[in-house]
């Protein structure tokens, strides 16, 4: 799981924000776009990793290596809505619309019905709800495809991650040497953000998979 502080992508996602997007904003104003990712934001994906610090770079792939290998950017990237899915916030308040944060889940087959989940921010946008509006986008399109529950693994000395599963409803599970287990009821985790407001962003979300927009614009 990413540490709640850094994100996988400096510059802006390829092809910026289309009709398949959700637009939002976040409480200082800010104009948001959370959008699916797609492998043709490797470039991208490389040098946002290649510009976060090694600490930070090591709390997310447990490693402190300029760049994860091929294998670990292909996996990123290859999103196919089912099995893999992956969804990326973008910044449209500055010209070069740059990638606020991206946030993953991954299952073996589709009749698993856990998934694990990761999630990343970039520096930048600490402390504005990006993670929460990630990991809500996220939430609902795994309802969709039926899965029950996350599991993530996250360094026993990330206490930023820690904290931000733990307060999405997640439950310690297990430990094994330095990575310590958790587990996300998908439902439970909704019912909790539903009922708040902090992000104000998160209403927009909930409304775009209830299906208050358009239809042509899901992705």
């Amino acid at each position: 799981m990413g540490d709640g502080q850094a994100g996988w992508n400096g510059l802006r996602w390829q092809g910026a924000c289309g009709d398949a997007s959700i637009q939002t904003r976040l409480a200082d104003g800010r104009a948001v776009c959370i959008r699916t990712v797609d492998p043709r934001d490797e470039g991208r994906l490389r040098e946002g990793i290649a510009r976060m610090s090694p600490r930070s770079r090591y709390l997310r792939f447990f490693s402190g290596a300029a760049s994860p290998p091929d294998w670990v950017i292909e996996r990123l990237l290859d999103a196919d809505g089912v099995l893999h899915l992956a969804w990326g916030a973008i910044d449209l308040s500055l010209p070069e619309q740059p990638a606020m944060g991206v946030v993953h889940a991954m299952r073996p087959s589709e009749g698993d019905a856990v998934a694990e989940f990761s999630v990343g921010v970039l520096d930048a946008y600490h402390g504005l709800g990006v993670g929460r509006l990630l990991a809500a986008t996220l939430l609902l399109d795994a309802r969709g495809e039926a899965v029950e529950a996350f599991s993530a693994h996250v360094l026993a000395e990330n206490h930023a991650a820690r904290g931000f599963i733990r307060r999405l409803g997640a439950e310690h599970v297990g430990q094994a040497g330095p990575e310590a287990e958790y587990r996300l009821p998908v439902g439970p985790a909704l019912e909790r953000l539903r009922g708040e407001c902090d992000p104000p962003g998160l209403a927009d979300v909930f409304a775009y998979f209830d299906g208050a927009g358009s239809e042509a614009s899901r992705p």
